[in-house]
Order: C-alpha cells, then structure tokens, then sequence
C-alpha cells in the first residue's frame, strides 16, 4: 500500500474532478512544480493507486434510462466462475462481492424495463450458481456517474 501525503490526496482529489486536467494546470491549482506534478502522476500510476482514467457518462442521455441495482444470493464457492459470466453482461456496470443478507450486488443500466427484465430473467438468473436475485429500481440517480 502506498503511503499518501496531503499532495497526493490533493492531486487524487483534483483528478476525480476532472480527469483530463494538464499538469501544468494541476501543478498550478496545488501550487507545485510541473515536474513534481508529473512525477507524482508518474508514482501514483507506477504503484497503483491510479488504475486508469475515463469518462464519466451520464446513463440518461446516453440511452441508458433504466438502472437497478440487482442483488444475487449464489452458491458458495462460485464467486471466481460467476465474475466471468457478469462481466459478459455489458449492462452490468459495478459488481461487488458483500456480506449480509445477499452475496453480490450489481448495478445494470439498460435502455428500459424491458431490456432490464430480459436482462434479470435471461441472463442473471440463468447463471450457474445464481440461486436467487432480487431487483431494486433506481428512481433517481444522484452519484458520480459510471
């Protein structure tokens, strides 16, 4: 685990604000060198902490206008065979492994309820290991995009 200092944490900040920020811009914004700027994006790539970089879309105007977070109880042990399978989905765009009442949960985006039942019903429910799920619509989406 890297340690981070107040510099990194500014520029992991500022990045999750705009990812297509310039150096010399970010360096400026945090009041740092360019090639301190540079070298600490360099690091912080090297060891990790910045996995990738993308585009935060809205679902809605990218067609996308029905989400649901979908819950999965699974048989235990099937979590490594059941991931490729949800990653498969394209309409599955966050999978977590959680404990408590259900084993996994999902969020899908689809074009409407009806692809959204197609989805639940033909593929979810068809995977090896998927003993039940349960669907929990989004009415309003209020987070960071994805």
């Amino acid at each position: 685990m890297a340690a981070l200092d107040t510099v990194d944490t500014a520029i992991l900040r500022e990045l999750t604000q705009d990812g297509r920020i310039a150096v010399r811009a970010l360096a400026e914004r945090l009041n740092i060198s360019r090639a301190n700027a540079y070298n600490r994006l360099e690091r912080l790539k090297k060891t990790g902490v910045i996995t990738g970089f993308t585009a935060v879309i809205d679902p809605a105007r990218a067609g996308l206008s029905t989400s649901a977070y979908v819950t999965l109880n699974v048989r235990q042990n099937s979590w490594r065979d059941l991931t490729e399978h949800l990653r498969s989905i394209p309409e599955v765009r966050h999978m977590a492994l959680v404990g408590g009442e259900f084993d996994v949960m999902l969020l899908v985006r689809t074009t409407d309820n009806e692809h959204l039942r197609r989805v639940v019903l033909e593929q979810l429910q068809s995977i090896p290991g998927v003993l039940a799920t349960r669907t929990l619509l989004i009415f309003d989406d209020i987070g960071n995009g994805g």
